[in-house]
């Protein structure tokens, strides 16, 4: 933590030491000029000036050239170098990093909002909150480098938005004109190509890039006003060519002679033609069609009609008087005055006073005498009903005032005020009209009477009126959303079902309605619900069936497969998310999740039933590795390597046999049986290192043994006290390859110290002829083993060394094995001094293990 300050210290010694013999030598430029000189042929290179900060000794040369440094890569390498050393540079080198870090956040958060501003000018449903936000974030960003590709982007969201207002202006301004010549009495053709214009203006709008932006309640009621209205002209356009046809008749008919005309024809053509609306034209045309008929002559007239037999019957009814109709009405109202019955005779007397103006009819002296007499009838009777009218007028009046002092349900109250009034009228009908003050006294007694139960009705009739408002509220809601989901691309279900469901329970809740609203109301109604609901029940339809998919994929699984568990969490996770999607009926959506959590039970009850079973077959493992653990430990200090491979071989075998454990103690057991084969591998390794040394020191005994025999043949006359051959035959026999060389040598050396005088001289000179070949060999091995030779030979090494790689460099063979090299070695016969064969020794005892 303190280095920075040992740095200083060691810097502040190094200063002194080079300003000491400053003041002994002639004058020259510092250090620091040097380095300030190096700063300013630097220019603008930064790498120059990043490797002269790192190298500098003064803080204010660095500091002037960090002045130099900006790119990223060379502002931290200068800040991880000069953190703990310069505390200014950090700084300065600190801030311009943050800056750096600061411009690539805002240039990332720029980037972010031009690359949404760019997906937005592409959507076509393009809405001004989504551009005022896009708008707000570009305000706290600055980023001048992105600015320019953001305007382009920006001009574009402007442009588009632009459209849209011209094309909901548009819209509001066809709407009105449509209004308008609705209102208006305009020609229909005219009105026609009119609204040809405004069809193609509308479809024109409707097919832009930019028709999502018109109110889909505005497109609605255009397209229901022109609906509308269109039929409204083609009943203007029958009625305006009924006009022009009998326009036409009527002038064909003034235009033709009128001896050739019949008023019977003329009157039939005239209503077999189209009828005519109820306007000004109409009339005056009935009025031309009344006055061509009046300028036809009688006697063409009657001539026209069916020969003689119509004329004769008038003539004949008029000479005999009133007709049979007329007497008939005569004889039902003498009866009915026989009856008492005076609403009808009333009745019958105007219709005989109609008919008889109407026809003209002349009656005889009788029947004249006759009518007189019934009317006087009709006339006295109508005076005492009259009277007897007034007194039951009276009592009616009085029931009436009674009324309002009774505490009577409503309708029960407005049904007897209905029979009062009811009672009146049939009054009327039987004693004539009542006097204006009886009828005054009687209205405003019913009026009182009637006022409790007209308020209670007048606040039902509000009721209804509310409710029919809320009605046709909910219905163009219904309507609404029927646009909604026609112009919209990716319907959002679980919103459908929900808003299906709000207005279901809405319209249950409605109340009271006027009977002629209500049906109006309720089949509207159910028509837009059917129209809003189909597309939900098919698409409830799709996700049952993909539901019925998800149990059978359940229901598929292998219960035992080890990425069951993955698959039915992948399942559940798809069942989540298409329930929160598509919600189903609330019947349909519990029968399935029940029949899903069963087969997902199912699955996990299997897997459970199979863990134990595992469960049990794991304990079963469990005991049997315990057991080859215990065998290993047992055989373990009774093993030689000849048995231990075997006892290894069968418990590995026994091992992978036996098949998985229990979880839980899996790391244990396995813990337990490395440790096992350790232990054995130790033992054997302990038995082989022990055979091993005890193998070098016979070998090393026998090698003893060999140098002393060829030392006593290479001194001939020397007295022989010692035995060789039973000291060879005392060291133990090794089966071994440097046992055999040794054996041979040993061999040769008792023969020729056995033998005659020139044999044992012959086998000195060998001795002595290979002694040369001895160290040189001895010495190629010690290099080969790395063991020291000593320092008198320190030089010949060295040059053996040289030979040994030069050769094999060139020839490129292998080097010979160090064992057969070790074993040509101990066969050669040579004559060794002390100092040799202790170095053989060391070799043999080195490589005796391997050998062995």
């Amino acid at each position: 933590m303190f280095q920075f300050l040992f740095k200083r210290a060691e810097k502040a010694g190094r200063d002194t030491a080079a300003a000491a013999p400053v003041a002994t030598t002639p004058a020259g430029p510092s250090a620091r000029d040097l380095q300030a000189a190096a700063l300013q042929a630097l220019g603008d290179d930064e790498a120059a000036a990043v490797d002269f900060i790192l190298q500098s000794d003064f803080a204010e040369l660095r500091l002037a050239a960090a002045a130099s440094v900006h790119s990223g890569a060379a502002l931290e390498r200068v800040h991880g170098a000069v953190r703990n050393v310069d505390r200014r540079v950090a700084k300065l080198v600190q801030g311009r990093l943050d800056a750096l870090r600061h411009l690539d956040a805002e240039t990332a958060r720029a980037r972010a909002v031009v690359d949404d501003a760019t997906q937005l000018a592409a959507n076509p449903a393009l809405a001004p909150n989504q551009v005022g936000e896009i708008d707000r974030r570009w305000t706290v960003i600055k980023a001048p480098q992105l600015a320019a590709e953001f305007d382009a982007v920006r001009a574009t969201l402007g442009a588009r938005l632009d459209v849209q207002v011209q094309l909901q202006r548009a819209m509001i301004d066809r709407l009105g004109a449509l209004r308008k010549l609705d209102a208006g009495d305009a020609d229909v053709d005219s009105a026609s190509a009119q609204l040809r214009q405004m069809q193609d203006e509308q479809a024109a709008a409707l097919a832009s890039f930019e028709r999502s932006s018109l109110p889909r309640s505005l497109v609605t009621e255009f397209d229901l006003e022109m609906t509308r209205i269109q039929a409204g002209m083609a009943g203007r356009a029958q009625q305006q060519a009924a006009l022009v046809a009998r326009s036409a008749a009527l002038d064909a008919w003034t235009a033709a002679p009128v001896d050739t005309l019949q008023a019977a024809t003329v009157r039939r053509s005239w209503q077999a033609l189209p009828a005519m609306p109820a306007t000004e034209a109409a009339t005056v045309l009935q009025a031309r069609f009344d006055a061509l008929l009046a300028t036809l002559p009688e006697p063409v007239r009657g001539a026209q009609l069916t020969p003689d037999k119509p004329a004769k019957r008038e003539s004949v009814a008029a000479a005999k008087g009133a007709d049979r109709s007329f007497l008939d009405a005569l004889d039902a109202m003498e009866a009915a005055l026989e009856q008492g019955s005076l609403g009808s005779a009333a009745e019958l007397d105007k219709v005989l006073k109609d008919g008889k103006s109407s026809r003209n009819l002349r009656l005889t002296t009788a029947q004249a005498d006759r009518l007189a007499h019934v009317r006087a009838e009709l006339k006295r009777l109508s005076d005492w009903a009259r009277w007897g009218g007034n007194v039951s007028r009276e009592e009616l009046i009085k029931a009436v005032e009674q009324m309002a002092t009774q505490s009577l349900p409503m309708a029960e109250l407005a049904k007897k005020v209905g029979s009062m009034r009811e009672r009146w009228k049939a009054l009327d009908s039987l004693s004539g009209a009542a006097p204006k003050t009886l009828w005054e006294r009687f209205d405003a007694a019913c009026s009182v009477a009637y006022a409790p139960a007209a308020a209670h009705f007048r606040q039902l009739g509000e009721e209804r009126h509310a409710n029919a408002a809320k009605g046709q509220a909910l219905l163009d809601e219904a309507k609404a959303e029927i646009a909604r989901l026609h112009g919209q691309g990716d319907t959002e279900w679980k919103q459908m079902a929900a808003e299906v469901q709000r207005l279901r329970t809405a319209w249950s809740h409605l109340g009271a309605l006027d009977r002629k609203e209500k049906k109006r109301l309720d089949q509207e109604f159910a028509d837009a619900l059917n129209v809003l609901q189909a597309p939900l029940e098919q698409q409830r339809k799709d996700e049952m069936g993909q539901r019925e998919a998800l149990i059978d994929a359940v229901s598929a699984l292998d219960p035992q497969d080890r990425h069951t568990l993955d698959a039915i969490r992948d399942i559940q996770q798809r069942w989540q998310t298409q329930a929160r999607a598509v919600p189903l009926e609330r019947r349909a959506e519990q029968m399935l999740w029940q029949r899903f959590r069963a087969a997902c039970d199912a699955v996990f009850a299997s897997r459970k039933e199979s863990a134990h079973a595992l469960d049990a077959g794991r304990r079963e493992h469990e005991t049997a590795k315990i057991a080859i653990c215990e065998q290993l430990e047992a055989g373990a200090l009774e093993a030689t390597p000849a048995s231990a491979a075997k006892l290894l071989r069968d418990a590995a075998t026994s091992w992978h046999a036996a098949g998985p454990v229990p979880r839980a103690h899996e790391a244990r057991i396995e813990q337990r049986y490395q440790a096992a084969i350790a232990l054995v591998q130790e033992h054997v390794e302990t038995v082989r290192r022990a055979v091993g040394a005890a193998q070098a020191s016979a070998l090393r005994d026998k090698l003893r043994l060999c140098v002393a025999l060829e030392q006593a043949v290479a001194r001939p006359g020397a007295p022989a006290d010692t035995d060789f051959t039973a000291e060879w035959r005392a060291l133990p026999i090794l089966d071994s390859a440097p046992e055999r060389a040794l054996k041979g040598r040993f061999d040769a050396a008792a023969a020729a110290l056995a033998g005659t005088d020139a044999e044992s001289a012959a086998h000195a000179r060998l001795l002595e002829a290979n002694r040369a070949t001895l160290l040189q060999d001895l010495l190629r091995q010690e290099i080969a083993a790395g063991i020291d030779s000593g320092a008198e030979f320190a030089r010949e090494r060295l040059k053996l060394q040289v030979d040994v790689l030069q050769s094999s460099l060139k020839s490129g063979q292998k080097p010979v094995a160090q064992a057969a090299q070790l074993q040509a070695l101990l066969a050669l016969p040579a004559n060794a001094d002390e100092r040799t064969a202790t170095r053989v020794e060391q070799l043999l005892m080195r490589q005796a293990r391997e050998l062995g």
